[in-house]
């Protein structure tokens, strides 16, 4: 063992003392440190761990070595199964037929003998064609002419409700559909109105059709936004990185029954949660954890649990109580989600469903409450922000209409995410309003079965004509 120098030893008792507290400060400085080393460690193994399947990464950001389970391959043959009920293509009625031709046997096909008349029923075949598409265009000549009394020209004006552009409104609404709901890229969709209607256009002028577009559906959007914010008892929220001016954004989904809003906001806070979903109401919002929702009432929320059993499966892979705890609680979401199935599936009723649920939901609370308690931190945390919003955890099943998860919200923000890969977000805050209005219009057209492309060109054709844009509200019929 190395003593210390003989300058440096005790003389006395006392200068002994005050080493030795000098040596035990250092070793416990030491001990901190080691202590936090190894907690940034955890927490880095942690992260190098973290996947689709116990996080919110999504799955196309997992490594190779992630192996999701498979389904064992099916034995039955490929295609319709026996008994399964045939889908053929329906027959236009001969009205919305353009042309008939009858085709007639000459000879009988047996003894070659001539044959006449016409069958009353004859087999029908339709065939549809695409004709060749070519753009109609107007030339509108303004004359100028001289007056011989005072010696003034005059031009002739643009007729009322003819586009000051050069493009027509059904047209700059096929263009902005392209690039707005089928994400097409700008250059990609050029060559598209080039190559299938022979219209020539530049990547400027497509831009300049988006924002004419954009302008054309501003009032029915945010019209809807208010419907949503209003009238919608049950709405699913979600958000996910974009990106503007090359800076960091969000953009929000809010879903209601037959109304979907977008929203491109700066932040990821409260105070953008409030603009998408207004103030807290008597509605039921179905979300995750995120803090940014928790002003709106906990009895008035509903926790998504796809989110929950990714973090139920993050405590399995923690060890010891933690992974315990882990197990446990996905065997009770995992039957909990089975009998929910079948509520959905009209073999278990509402109220036995309920019934069933209160010894699971009792579990369920026991396990978080003890939760707190784990010696491993995230696993403890996670537990207390449960337990605060126990009452959202279980709002699905004394409510019909709510979801246990969030996948109404998942499902209309995948298609936004896709587009922000390929196109990097927007240039500009004109292109966040573009983007976010696009996406409303056609998630909302979707749920009410209507023509995107015939209400962009009606909100055009409204706007030359200085009227009011159709409404993106759903109608009796579409409520129905």
């Amino acid at each position: 063992m190395t003593s210390l120098p003989k300058d440096l030893r005790p003389k006395t008792l006392e200068e002994a003392r005050g080493v030795i507290e000098q040596l035990l400060q250092i070793i416990a400085e030491q001990q901190a440190q080691i202590l936090a080393l190894e907690a940034r460690v955890a927490e880095l193994e942690r992260r190098l761990g973290q996947n689709s399947q116990n996080s919110s990464r999504p799955p196309s950001s997992d490594p190779l070595t992630v192996v999701r389970a498979r389904r064992p391959a099916s034995k039955r043959p490929p295609g319709g199964q026996p008994g399964h009920e045939g889908h053929q293509r329906r027959m236009l009625p001969e009205e919305q037929v353009d042309r008939i031709v009858a085709v007639r046997p000459r000879h009988c096909r047996r003894c070659g003998g001539p044959l006449a008349g016409a069958a009353a029923a004859p087999t029908r075949h339709q065939v549809m064609e695409l004709p060749r598409v070519r753009p109609r265009v107007t030339e509108y000549q303004l004359h100028t002419l001289w007056c011989g009394g005072c010696g003034v020209t005059t031009t002739a004006p643009v007729p009322p409700g003819v586009p000051r552009g050069a493009f027509g409104p059904r047209l700059q609404a096929v263009a902005a559909v392209c690039t707005g709901v089928y994400h097409l890229s700008r250059r990609t969709t050029v060559g598209v109105l080039g190559d299938l209607f022979g219209v020539r256009m530049s990547v400027g002028a497509l831009s300049a059709c988006e924002q004419a577009v954009s302008g054309a559906v501003a009032a029915p959007v945010g019209q809807a936004h208010e419907y949503v914010q209003q009238r919608a008892e049950v709405r699913h929220a979600d958000e996910t990185g974009w990106r503007e001016r090359r800076r960091r954004a969000w953009l929000w989904v809010m879903v209601g029954p037959l109304v979907t809003v977008f929203m491109v906001h700066a932040q990821r806070s409260t105070a953008a949660a409030r603009a998408l979903l207004g103030d807290c109401a008597a509605a039921i919002l179905v979300s995750d954890r995120w803090s940014a929702y928790h002003y709106w009432a906990t009895e008035h929320r509903q926790l998504c649990w796809a989110h929950l059993l990714r973090e139920f499966q993050a405590f399995t892979e923690r060890g010891g109580a933690a992974a315990r705890l882990g197990r446990a609680l996905l065997r009770d979401a995992t039957g909990m989600f089975a009998a929910w199935e079948r509520v959905r599936k009209g073999t278990l009723s509402r109220r036995q469903f309920w019934l069933a649920m209160r010894p699971v939901r009792r579990r369920v609370e026991g396990r978080l409450r003890r939760g707190t308690q784990v010696a491993e931190a995230k696993t403890a945390a996670t537990c207390r922000d449960l337990v605060k919003l126990t009452p959202a955890l279980w709002t699905f099943i004394d409510l019909p209409d709510v979801e246990p998860t969030n996948n109404a919200a998942e499902r209309a923000i995948r298609r936004a995410v896709l587009w922000r890969k390929g196109s990097f977000g927007s240039h500009s805050p004109a292109g966040s309003r573009f983007a976010e209005r696009m996406l409303t219009i056609a998630a909302t057209l979707k749920q009410q079965d209507r023509n995107v492309v015939d209400y962009i060109t009606a909100a055009c054709v409204a706007s030359v004509h200085g009227g009011s844009a159709p409404s993106l509200l759903p109608t009796q019929q579409s409520a129905a």
